[in-house]
């Protein structure tokens, strides 16, 4: 258990089948830390990881990524969700593939999903105490705009938390942690772009300004946050897992082939550099 380094796990869809295959590694290696933030698609692998489920969270995406219930633009339309809630968040985690909540329960960790504030447009980070009780913020963490109804929770309503924060480094820092373990699921020569869906995104979220707002700045935040994790990096305080190439997978994917392939890069990666990683966790 890394009790001084933190863990971050970036969103980005299913473009997560690489971090599934970082994570299982580290499960192989029984490497765990104590803090873990998980943003989005981050916080859905980081469920099995904390759970000690090997192959798990690469498991479910196989076996549904075709499966209408799972993901599809008939549930958006029925239910306002993409990614149908009552089948990934109720049925998938307490029948189908149940996550091992006794096992989470005496994991010694503490497990933060970020999430974005509807009304103020800002991120937020509830910790996860019990999978079954809070995969609501979960859930939210991955509900994303336009997409997704909001989640709510504590009075208010929630989505994406890669909207406001995409790689909580910054929130990581100010809680104490001087060290980090990145998992980023875009190669590093990836910047992130202006929304081309702003008008559409100011259209549906109209009565929330300050959240248009926030997506409007989102790939400038996102670009400031590749440059602190590089000037982390470069100081010896972070390590950074990503991607060589662009992952050839977006947000969604119904290819299995590709799914299975992207979590190979993965536990490759987290193989050819558990060395380095041992080192820098001295």
């Amino acid at each position: 258990m890394m009790n001084s380094t933190a863990l971050i796990l970036e969103g980005g869809g299913m473009r997560g089948a690489f971090t599934a295959g970082v994570l299982d590694y580290w499960l192989d290696k029984a490497l765990m830390f104590r803090d873990v933030y998980g943003v989005s698609a981050g916080a859905c692998q980081a469920c099995s990881y904390l759970c000690k489920q090997k192959e798990r969270a690469i498991r479910i995406w196989i076996k549904y990524c075709n499966d209408k219930r799972f993901c599809s633009f008939s549930s958006l339309i029925r239910t306002g969700d993409l990614f149908n809630a009552d089948f990934n968040y109720r049925q998938i985690p307490t029948v189908l593939e149940p996550i091992d909540n006794d096992a989470y329960l005496k994991n010694d960790c503490r497990f933060f999903a970020a999430v974005t504030n509807l009304r103020t447009g800002q991120p937020e980070y509830p910790q996860i105490r019990d999978m079954l009780k809070d995969v609501h913020i979960v859930q939210a963490s991955s509900s994303l705009p336009l997409l997704s109804r909001p989640v709510p929770f504590n009075g208010q309503l929630y989505l994406d938390g890669g909207v406001a924060d995409s790689i909580p480094l910054g929130r990581s820092l100010r809680d104490g942690h001087t060290r980090h373990v990145i998992v980023l699921t875009q190669p590093p020569d990836y910047r992130k772009m202006p929304n081309k869906a702003m008008g559409l995104i100011a259209a549906r979220y109209k009565a929330y300004p300050q959240f248009v707002e926030t997506m409007r700045k989102r790939h400038e935040v996102y670009n400031q946050t590749l440059a602190l994790v590089e000037t982390e990096r470069k100081a010896g305080r972070a390590f950074v897992i990503q991607p060589d190439t662009a992952p050839g997978i977006g947000r969604i994917e119904h290819d299995p082939q590709k799914l299975q392939a992207l979590y190979e890069i993965g536990y490759a990666a987290a193989e050819r550099r558990h060395d380095a990683l041992l080192e820098f966790l001295k």
